[in-house]
């Protein structure tokens, strides 16, 4: 422990910059929990062909993270309003690990399903802890910089490390895929333990630091709130973070841009391949503009909000333009149904996919308005809402794409990120933390 370090340091140092670090960590986690959300769309062509499964289970296969994932968030976020960060997501990532090393093992329908139902509700914790490590460590003007650059994690590992795993699975198989992506998920867990701690506890992190979180609405005593909130669960508490028009406004828009999100992880080769006759596979750097558009988005996200902030913009200003403006910018979809030339279809694709980044650091909302002791609960909900769309959206454009078109598929994600624009305008209203 280093709970002296803080406190000693003079009080006119200049602050230190170890939330940077911090950020620097939390990138990294999510870089890899996305690795072990799409290694299995990387397997899945040599894994089916080898055990014999046909498209109807590998979409049951599939579905599998998205129930428990969904359904783990309530839980998973009252054990972050209880548990410290440093322990709960460590023991999540060692067991998604583990269960993800075991998947390139298993050798039958019921094994994999099972194995992905267990990945999907072992990483439910992880963007409620993220929230929870961001709202400690951030003052409010760097905190939407700060989710947007772990967020941007999400798209590294699907634009740069998807090539790897495709490489590794042409080598060695597609068993590899699962187990090396697990083995990296086992020592980051390790690494996340000894290094993570509270900004008090951290060393190197000095007294002029911690201020400075602290009177830019960081919470940098938030452990100690824990401690002091040991009840068990409180169907009182979950009727307040359910009762708020403030926070319905976020749960939707989350829900709506999720929405894009997971036609983009589902439905996007098929698309391509089926509806627009591009080969996926050889049409590498092409296919991959939209992730890297997105990964700009977050990007700019960030950095765009936190600049307004810092020339004076109030927090609803400049947290909700971005992603109003995102969302508005991601209805641009729907411009795929009225061009035919494949660089066009893929523009179209590319920039509704930059607003879906822009538009990404809806986190930094929950973080701004979630009553403070039950900021884990909140994070819970509004993932739990936002991730139903992993199991709505592959399924309604399933139903929607029908025949030799998908241009009803494609309209219903344009509506679908209006419908998620107007959430944020007309229910989200004056950006102020809510007091219980």
């Amino acid at each position: 422990m280093h709970t002296h370090t803080a406190s000693t340091a003079p009080a006119l140092a200049t602050p230190s910059r170890k939330r940077f670090f911090i950020m620097v960590l939390l990138f990294i986690t999510v870089v890899i929990n996305y690795l072990d959300r799409s290694n299995l769309s990387i397997a899945a062509p040599a894994l089916t062909s080898d055990l014999g499964i046909d498209p109807v289970h590998v979409g049951l296969i599939f579905s599998a993270f998205g129930w428990t994932y969904a359904a783990m968030q309530i839980p998973g976020g009252w054990l972050v309003d209880r548990v410290p960060p440093r322990i709960l997501y460590s023991v999540a990532l060692a067991l998604w690990s583990i269960a993800t090393v075991m998947l390139g093992f298993a050798g039958s329908f019921i094994a994999l399903f099972v194995l992905r139902m267990a990945v999907g509700a072992l990483e439910a914790p992880a963007y409620p802890i993220n929230s929870r490590v961001v709202t400690t460590w951030f003052p409010e003007r760097e905190r939407a910089t700060a989710i947007g650059f772990y967020t941007s994690g999400q798209f590294v590992g699907l634009a740069f490390l998807t090539p790897v795993l495709a490489w590794l699975q042409h080598e060695f198989g597609w068993h590899m895929v699962f187990v090396s992506t697990g083995l990296v998920g086992i020592v980051w867990a390790v690494i996340w333990y000894a290094v993570y701690r509270e900004p008090r506890d951290f060393k190197g992190a000095n007294a002029a630091e911690i201020q400075l979180i602290s009177d830019g609405g960081g919470l940098v005593d938030m452990q100690k709130s824990a401690r002091q909130a040991k009840a068990g669960f409180s169907w009182t508490d979950l009727g307040i973070v359910l009762s708020k028009r403030k926070l319905w406004g976020i749960y939707l828009g989350q829900y709506c841009l999720n929405s894009t999100l997971w036609f983009f992880l589902t439905w996007f080769p098929t698309y391509l391949v089926k509806y627009r006759g591009m080969d996926f596979i050889k049409s590498g750097m092409l296919a991959s503009l939209p992730f890297l558009a997105a990964f700009v988005g977050v990007l700019c996200s960030g950095f765009f909000s936190d600049w307004l902030v810092r020339r004076g913009a109030s927090i609803g200003l400049a947290r909700k333009l971005p992603i109003i403006g995102g969302l508005l910018i991601s209805t641009c979809i729907i411009g795929a149904n009225y061009v035919d030339s494949t660089p066009l279809v893929i523009a179209c694709l590319a920039l509704a996919f930059f607003g879906n980044g822009l538009a990404s650091i809806t986190w930094s909302l929950v973080s701004t308005l979630a009553p403070a002791r039950l900021l884990g609960l909140t994070g819970g909900v509004f993932n739990f809402i936002g991730n139903l769309s992993a199991i709505t959206t592959p399924i309604a454009i399933g139903f929607l794409a029908t025949g030799d078109s998908f241009a009803p598929a494609i309209t219903y994600i344009a509506v679908t990120a209006l419908v998620g624009a107007l959430s944020y305008i007309l229910l989200v209203g004056k950006v102020e933390r809510i007091e219980l």
